[in-house]
């Protein structure tokens, strides 16, 4: 098992940077439980809202639009376990996160490739993925795959398959992927439960977690319900991850967007500890600013990395594993 470099440990040798004060973090999350109690959350699955009812949540079901007491939120962050095992096909690339601990992975998703032979800039295929994945697989400074592109030449309807076979047969490291929906991420966990030797071999060392992300602003959709609770019920950890734009489908400040954003992801906490209780998620983050001027993400901007700084302190101020952008 990897044991990387800690972060924030008060000794020599580590980097932290620490964006909020405890007071302002307390402000924070206060904001958020005003937004979800107040404001709500849109759950566009049905079984999602009976879910969050049966909890104490009041749901609308003509809107779908869910507020979530802030008792409720609160009693699903302390349920949600603050350490998970990543682990991969070969044990040596096993993966702890935990409090302070920093790992990396790769980018995704690529929606084109400069082809290695002749420089023409195309469609990933499916033999991409796998090359993808073996690339990663190659590189010690990179902890997890992360499926970087996706297969552009098999059904779409059915893509999500054929990238997690490329990923399991290509890499010896835990995997990260959007499963597409609940059905193709049920049949990704028969896929990784053969691989392991059986269900209970799975369960005990999952090789695989998924992605799924809110809707900005505040809205989860019917495939990230599914996935949410889908994950929680096959026993495999889920990284909800917002992917809000400040100025776009955020708040314009950065403050207004961290609120936004954290309200996504506890949203997205408390249904999966409600459909599991102790089941295992992370704390995720896309978040940047928009480009005003191109109506597009900056990425690897200074708004991009106080952003991800800042909700890295939320999941440590809320004992979640956490997952955020870099530059």
């Amino acid at each position: 098992m990897r044991r990387n470099p800690q972060a924030g440990r008060r000794r020599f040798g580590a980097l932290s940077l620490e964006m909020f004060t405890e007071d302002e973090l307390v402000d924070i999350h206060q904001a958020t439980l005003e937004v979800l109690g107040e404001t709500g959350i849109f759950f566009e699955d049905a079984e999602a809202r009976r879910l969050l009812a049966a909890g104490g949540c009041a749901v609308d079901d003509e809107t779908n639009m869910v507020r979530i007491p802030p008792h409720v939120v609160e009693a699903a962050i302390r349920s949600a376990p603050s350490t998970l095992l990543l682990a991969g096909r070969d044990p040596a690339n096993d993966f702890l996160m935990g409090p302070g601990r920093v790992g990396f992975t790769n980018f995704g998703e690529g929606i084109k490739i400069v082809d290695p032979e002749t420089g023409e800039l195309r469609e990933p295929t499916k033999q991409d993925v796998g090359d993808s994945a073996r690339v990663v697989d190659a590189l010690p400074e990179v902890d997890v795959y992360e499926r970087a592109i996706g297969a552009s030449d098999v059904p779409q309807s059915v893509v999500q398959l054929h990238n997690a076979e490329m990923a399991f047969t290509n890499t010896s490291k835990h995997i990260f992927m959007g499963p597409g929906n609940g059905e193709l991420l049920r049949r990704i966990v028969d896929m990784g439960a053969a691989i392991a030797g059986g269900m209970d071999a799975f369960l005990r060392r999952p090789l695989i977690s998924f992605i799924t992300c809110p809707v900005s602003p505040l809205k989860i959709v019917q495939e990230s319900c599914e996935i949410i609770m889908g994950a929680a019920r096959t026993g495999t950890a889920v990284n909800i991850l917002s992917m809000a734009m400040a100025g776009g489908s955020s708040p314009v400040t950065l403050a207004g967007s961290i609120v936004t954003h954290n309200a996504e992801v506890l949203a997205g906490v408390t249904l999966s500890q409600l459909t599991k209780e102790g089941a295992a998620v992370v704390y995720g983050s896309s978040t940047t600013a928009m480009d005003l001027r191109l109506a597009a993400a900056s990425v690897g901007t200074p708004e991009c990395a106080l952003i991800n700084a800042g909700v890295a302190c939320l999941a440590r101020f809320y004992l979640l594993p956490s997952w955020v952008a870099g530059a």
